[in-house]
């Protein structure tokens, strides 16, 4: 018999929530950091592979800083919700008062890599270095080191070893599942906490084809959030993502959603709105490696 995924959470929630703040912008793709090309990742699904500058595109992610930050950290501010930012070091280096900002709200700080790039060509040295220096970045620029990694979306059969070097505790590029789980075999005698992230209620199904409308994106994260609620009360709890990006749901036309999830999350008894730390650190304590 298939057994269900479960996980007790404090105080007897029926669900806890975990809300990632992506923050990219600032540290992506262009020529103008040393990169072959543009950022390939835009809006509007405009990338020619050739060596120069998309300005419209940068623009774009400035957008995110600009105009985007302040509203999605109003609405966590305003409902009390904690979230986890999965930041790239360099975005914080180039742009403090988003570092400000996760200090400020008491929020997490997550390595989201030293910059976003994609690690997946690099050899163990050139990670290696990599994640040092993302982890040095982030403790300078919020006062405290990431114990999360998040990359972007590929990483190396090195990855998760040299995160266990590193002194993470916990790994999120892993799909499979609502409840965190221990990996024991990749670096036997010191298990790391792998706390699975999930993209189909992520924000970024706004901007990628085929697209959800804003109207969509609530719909189907109310959706997701009510099946798993109800699992919860019937005696199997488990975990909800809700990814987020800066430059998306921080648009006028779209943070209206988000309030309204919000608003519809609160409006239900016994839900645990946590960091991914937090969840770590609960698993570890009920489900001793």
């Amino acid at each position: 018999m298939i057994r269900e995924e479960r996980l007790d959470w404090p105080g007897g929630a029926k669900i806890a929530l975990s809300i990632v703040v992506n923050v990219e912008e600032g540290s992506e793709m262009t020529v103008a950091r040393g990169d072959k090309g543009m950022e390939p990742v835009d809006e509007l699904g405009i990338h020619i592979k050739a060596p120069i500058r998309n300005y419209g595109n940068e623009s774009n992610y400035l957008y995110g800083l600009k105009a985007g930050a302040p509203r999605v950290a109003k609405l966590l501010r305003d409902h009390d919700a904690k979230a986890s930012w999965t930041v790239a070091a360099l975005s914080l280096e180039n742009h403090p008062q988003i570092a400000e900002t996760i200090v400020a709200l008491g929020h997490e700080p997550v390595s989201h890599g030293w910059r976003w790039v994609h690690q997946f060509k690099m050899d163990e040295a050139a990670e290696r270095e990599f994640i040092d220096k993302a982890v040095k970045s982030i403790e300078r620029t919020t006062g405290t080191r990431p114990y999360g990694w998040l990359s972007r979306y590929f990483h190396t059969d090195n990855t998760r070893r040299l995160l266990i070097e590193a002194g993470f505790d916990y790994h999120m590029d892993d799909y499979s599942g609502d409840v965190p789980f221990w990996d024991r075999e990749t670096v036997p005698g010191r298990p790391i906490v792998i706390v699975p992230y999930q993209l189909d209620s992520n924000d970024m199904k706004m901007w990628t084809d085929p697209a959800y409308t804003p109207a969509n994106w609530l719909d189907y994260a109310k959706h997701s959030f009510d099946q798993l609620y109800r699992e919860g009360e019937e005696g199997n709890p488990k975990m909800m993502s809700l990814g987020l990006h800066l430059r998306i749901i921080g648009r006028p036309g779209r943070i209206w959603a988000l309030e309204e999830f919000l608003k519809h999350v609160r409006a239900r008894a016994d839900v645990w709105i946590a960091t991914r730390r937090e969840i770590a650190q609960h698993f570890a304590k009920v489900c001793p490696a």
